[in-house]
């Protein structure tokens, strides 16, 4: 199967205006020129042929090739990748510019089955790959450096070696494979085709969002509950998908013999699941002196007895209304990267120049934003929804770090440019935390420091605490729905039974809200992902306490990390900044960030 780019962001919604300045479109033709173009014509005959002639050399063959065969063989499949990676990436991000354009729907659709039909003949070579002895391949990369550089892949196929079933039962699962995507392309269109009526106009979800940090706060609580409104009209769809997507990863999952519903993630993000635990217990531990503590703040500053959903992201009373135009916001972003390091800024640089972002909110386009690396061969893109909010800002400085840590990854090559999930959220996260430190440092009031900080603890509250809620309700959704199909109220309960507890008491919470697991689009398209988030977040703050500790060589040895890309372990990227997840105590360091932090915002009040 080939996956597609989708909106990976949990960005903060912002309202913003149209005075925002030339915003920049994508340029796709570095990937291919039009959908006929006889580039993407040649390509998907490469691939029919290729396919087919990689199976007849190869298949039943593995256990006899020598080592420098194997290398062949395996930059050949590498090949094959890259140019089915460049089809789809032209045909997701031209569908993610317009979801609700039919021909755009239907050119991905097709360039995912035909390059589905081209690449059965290939299923066997994972399986195969793991059938061969440790010892046999061990001999096989002590006699070829360049294959030995592959490691950290065979490392990962074979990790699914308990799991993998018969080769006939591959190839079928691999051919069904595109109709499950429909339910995800399901879900997609139907939140694009949503219309919700504000002030008079109708509007998509994206703007209605936007909404809900109005300054105004009539207009928050009434696109609260359009919100509501409208996804409790379409609920059953959502909780049809729900249900599927659910009951076909446990069929899959039990056939697989994995031992929970997470253990396939936690396989591909390359993390040990007690890792994971252990953030997310320490997450858990923390949520009365992170979140309940700062929405207690908050709620003062409103001047209200209790908060509403609506009151979340609501901007606080001495918030500057300015809008920031698209130069202003370039220009912070690249300056924070060059004063970190200048080659950051060189490499972001064609972001802005060359058509490598597409900025505007337009009618069609998906929400949310993304970075999407394509192939190592072309080059990033990536996808925001501009409006010109401080956190408009701070998402770019995020995308962008994701970007920048693609570019760099791609001298890996196809296969090691990856970067497991829990990683790929730390160039992100801590170019966000450069943007965010270059702000503070030019704050001339001790209003715009409060205002500075009481955002970017709404940011990781959001990035933490947030993600690792919708974790939670992801696992009791999954163990529910092993049980018995789920009604929508029995999805909305398991999502209010997270709800209250992360966000704490300064909260209640309207009817309708229950319905708000509807629209956040991980649920579908990546379930489980959403714990990479608080992953990267906890990592980069510990990351970021040892650069600002004034450690020895940290930018070069930071590059490397981000070079790296997924050719190395967790464990192994960390260790030249004396850092270890896997220690208990690790997370705590990226938790009292945030809570010295909050505890700042504390002292301001006194």
């Amino acid at each position: 199967m080939f996956t597609l780019p989708f909106p990976l962001r949990d960005a903060n919604p912002s309202s913003g205006s149209e005075n925002l300045g030339d915003l920049p479109e994508w340029d796709l033709n570095d990937l291919y020129t039009a959908p006929n173009a006889p580039e993407l014509e040649a390509d998907m005959g490469f691939l029919e042929k290729e396919c087919a002639a990689f199976a007849a050399d190869y298949e039943g063959k593995l256990a006899t090739l020598s080592a420098d065969e194997m290398l062949t063989c395996i930059q050949r499949n590498e090949k094959i990748s890259q140019v089915s990676g460049r089809i789809m990436s032209y045909a997701g991000l031209r569908y993610y510019q317009m979801t609700v354009d039919a021909e755009r729907a239907q050119f991905m659709a097709n360039c995912q089955e035909h390059l589905t039909d081209f690449s059965t003949p290939l299923v066997f070579f994972t399986l195969e790959l793991n059938r061969l002895e440790d010892d046999h391949l061990d001999a096989l990369m002590a006699a070829n450096a360049d294959l030995a550089r592959y490691k950290p892949v065979m490392d990962r196929i074979r990790a699914m070696k308990p799991h993998q079933l018969s080769d006939e039962m591959e190839k079928f699962l691999h051919d069904l494979g595109v109709v499950g995507d429909a339910w995800e392309r399901l879900f997609d269109e139907t939140i694009a085709g949503l219309e919700f009526e504000m002030d008079g106009e109708t509007l998509n979800i994206e703007a209605t969002l936007n909404f809900l940090t109005d300054t105004d706060r009539s207009k928050r609580e009434a696109a609260a509950r359009e919100i509501a409104r409208v996804l409790g009209n379409n609920v059953k769809t959502f909780a049809r998908v729900h249900n599927t997507q659910a009951k076909e990863k446990e069929v899959l999952d039990r056939w697989r013999n994995m031992p929970s519903a997470q253990s396939g993630r936690h396989l591909s993000n390359h993390v040990e699941p007690e890792v994971v635990e252990a953030l997310r217990d320490a997450v858990v531990a923390a949520y009365p002196k992170l979140s309940h503590r700062y929405y207690e703040l908050k709620r003062k500053w409103l001047g209200l007895e209790s908060m509403q959903v609506w009151d979340r992201n609501a901007p606080l009373p001495m918030d500057d209304p300015r809008i920031v135009d698209w130069d202003e916001a370039r220009k912070t972003v690249s300056e924070a990267y060059g004063a970190f390091d200048p080659r950051m800024a060189e490499i972001a640089e064609p972001f802005f120049t060359d058509g490598w972002i597409d900025a505007a909110v337009k009618p069609g386009k998906a929400p949310g934003a993304f970075a999407h690396p394509t192939v190592t061969n072309v080059h990033p893109y990536v996808m925001l929804n501009y409006l010109g909010k401080p956190r408009d800002v701070m998402t770019l400085a995020h995308e962008l770090g994701h970007g920048v840590h693609q570019v760099l990854a791609a001298e890996q090559g196809e296969m090691l440019s990856s970067t497991p999930l829990t990683l790929a959220e730390t160039a992100s996260v801590f170019g966000e935390m450069l943007t965010f430190r270059k702000m503070l440092d030019a704050a001339e009031t001790q209003d715009q420091r409060k205002v500075l900080l009481a955002g970017k603890v709404e940011d990781m509250i959001n990035t933490v605490v947030r993600q690792i809620a919708f974790y939670d309700f992801e696992c009791k959704l999954h163990a529910a729905r092993r049980e018995s199909e789920l009604t929508p109220e029995d999805i909305n309960a398991l999502w209010m039974s997270v709800q209250a507890e992360s966000l704490g008491p300064a909260f209640e919470f309207m009817e309708g809200y229950e319905t708000f697991w509807a629209y956040i689009p991980h649920f579908v398209h990546s379930p489980f992902y959403v714990y990479a988030y608080a992953f990267g977040d906890g990592l980069v703050n510990a990351l970021y306490a040892v650069y600002a500790e004034g450690d020895a060589g940290f930018e070069e040895k930071y590059f490397d990390m981000l070079k790296a890309g997924g050719s190395k372990h967790h464990k192994e990227l960390l260790a030249p900044f004396g850092l270890d997840a896997s220690d208990p105590k690790f997370w705590d360091k990226g938790l009292s960030m945030i809570s010295d932090m909050i505890d700042e915002l504390e002292a301001m009040e006194d």
